[in-house]
Formats: structure tokens, sequence, C-alpha cells
């Protein structure tokens, strides 16, 4: 028996991340290889031309999954019955720009976006919400769409995941399949806490702890934080954009562990709702470990929290709550 397809949005289709993610979604690095999907792509009216090619690149490509593209200006098209929705699209930092201009910026679109989802899409629609702020524009969304449950609405931190997992397995040349269990705890930004204090190694006699065998407390509690801190930044300057390419991809690892759950023993990052554990102030949207099973994320409970962890968790929320305010302040 054929499934039915599911309807997926991207916002800012026709952006960088946007490009990237489409044919990932189209051939089922998203939702797996035996799901057809739908293509809802928006993006606003100077980029309705760009859009049309990558609408026409789409068709081009003859994706087997691919059971449609609706390529549209119009928010309200755009989010008719989706089951899953990826906003890509929001409002850049630009040079000279303060954190407030781009905070009130990305306010008003999410505040739009989130009534025409909350009045269009699918029931049970899940939210991934990558642009930045990406924590404050979830929250911003799930405080316009009420009647989605807030456990439907995410924002990305499994590109910092993915970074920190690959730096591990490049310092210990392994597998990046063999590591597992890193941590990001936070805000996506600068200040989030890229934590290893709980993260393995498959090795041939067994698994291993990360500190173990990378042993050098130093690297791991400075550097290694800072780069996967920066690493976005470093990419800017060495490619003069932003990362496209990974972002995309980790936005699909997000969706399907979300919707096809997580392996057995093993959990991943994802901004989350908070709902008081880890004694971070619940109403944040803030990342967290969390494991997956039939298309739910619960938080993982009784991790140990030293010292140094405890300070640089509380250091992120302390910002997160700034900014909940500063959006807050951009409302009124």
């Amino acid at each position: 028996m054929a499934r039915s397809s599911l309807k997926v949005l991207v916002t800012g289709a026709a952006g960088q991340i946007g490009y990237a993610i489409v044919p990932m979604i189209a051939k089922g690095v998203m939702l797996g290889p035996d799901q057809p999907v739908i293509l809802h792509l928006l993006d606003i009216e100077p980029a309705a031309e760009a859009l049309n090619g990558v609408k026409m690149e789409l068709i081009d490509a003859a994706f087997p999954l691919l059971k449609g593209v609706i390529a549209t200006t119009d928010p309200i098209e755009a989010c008719m019955g989706v089951n899953i929705a990826v906003m890509v699209g929001g409002f850049p930092r630009k040079e000279g720009m303060e954190r407030k201009d781009v905070m009130s910026k990305n306010v008003s679109i999410y505040k739009a976006q989130a009534s025409a989802l909350e009045k269009h899409a699918a029931e049970d629609c899940k939210v991934l919400v990558i642009a930045n702020p990406a924590n404050t524009n979830a929250l911003i969304l799930k405080e316009f769409a009420p009647s989605i449950p807030e456990k439907n609405i995410t924002c990305l931190t499994r590109l910092d995941h993915n970074r920190a997992l690959g730096l591990i397995s490049e310092s210990l040349d392994v597998q990046v399949s063999d590591v597992k269990n890193v941590i990001i705890w936070g805000n996506h930004s600068s200040t989030q806490y890229p934590d290893v204090n709980h993260a393995t190694v498959r090795t041939s006699s067994g698994e291993k702890p990360v500190r173990e065998l990378v042993s050098d407390d130093k690297w791991l509690n400075a550097e290694f934080i800072t780069t996967v801190q920066q690493r976005g930044t470093a990419i800017i300057k060495a490619r003069k954009l932003s990362s496209a390419l990974s972002a995309a991809s980790a936005a699909c690892d997000h969706i399907r562990d979300w919707v096809l759950g997580t392996p057995e023993g093993t959990w991943v990052s994802m901004g989350v709702y908070s709902d008081g554990s880890y004694g971070i102030q619940p109403g944040l949207v803030y990342s967290f470990p969390v494991t997956c099973e039939k298309g739910k994320w619960s938080i993982v409970q009784g991790l140990k929290i030293d010292e140094f962890s405890r300070s640089k968790m509380d250091a992120t929320a302390k910002e997160l709550v700034e900014e909940k305010s500063l959006a807050y302040s951009c409302l009124n």
C-alpha cells in the first residue's frame, strides 16, 4: 500500500539553506527513503523569480519521492495543510545593525508566520525554527500560534551537536558514527555550551568516555568549546557566506530523529520548550539532550552536572532570558 504524501513547508526557500535543503527532503534524507513528499516553498516577493527557478530545478531533478511543488510568496497558501514546517526565512543581521533591530524585524516576521501556521497547518504540524535568533524566534512563534502544542515547536541546535561530534571524531581520528551523546545546552549562539562529559566513543574494546580517550581536559574545557561556539563565524570568514550545507543536513537529522526516533541508547540536542529540567527556567526555548520515539521528544533526565557545566548552562540561560525580554519589548 502506497504511503500518503507528507506536506513539508520550507520558508526562505530561495535562500542558501533553502537551496541546500529542498533536494535533501525530495531525496528522502529527512523523512526516509519511502516517504513521498509535497514541498511547499515560501519566500518574499523580491525573491519570487529565484523561487520559481528552484521549483524548476526540483521538477528537472525528477525525484521519485517528490509528488508536487508549490512555490509561493503567500504565507497562507504556503502553510495550507502542512505536516512539517522548516522555518529558514528570517531577517539576517547586517553590518552596523544592533541586536534589537534584528530582533524587531524577526519578531514581526515570526508573528505573521505563526498566525498563518496556526490557522492553516495540519493540526499535528511539527515546526523547526532555523532562522536566528532561533531559540527566541521559536518562542515568538509559540506565543502567536497558541493552538500548536508547545511540544511541536523546536529550534535547531543539531548543527552545533554535529559540529561537536565532528570535532571529537577528528581529534581522535575515529569515525563520526562511533561518537555519540555530546550535548549542546542552551542558546544557538556563542554562549551555547557543548558538553562532552557524558559522550562516548565505540572502540574495539567497547564504549569508552570521550574525556578518557581525549585525555586533554584543558583542550576540552576551552578550545573545543570555543571552536564549536564560533564555527559559524569561521565558516562565514572562509566561505564569505554562512553555513548552508551543514545547516540543511542538520535540519534533516533533527526532523528525521524527531519523526522516526533516535537509536537506542543515543540522544541528540534539540532546542525545546523548557519544563524546568536541570534548573532551567520554564518558558524558555533551550537546547537539551533528548530522545525521540513515535514522533515525540523527551528530555534525558538524571545526568550528573558538575560545577563547570552548571556555570556554563546558567550563562547561556541568562542570555536567553535577556533575548526573551528584548523580543517582548519589540512586540509592544
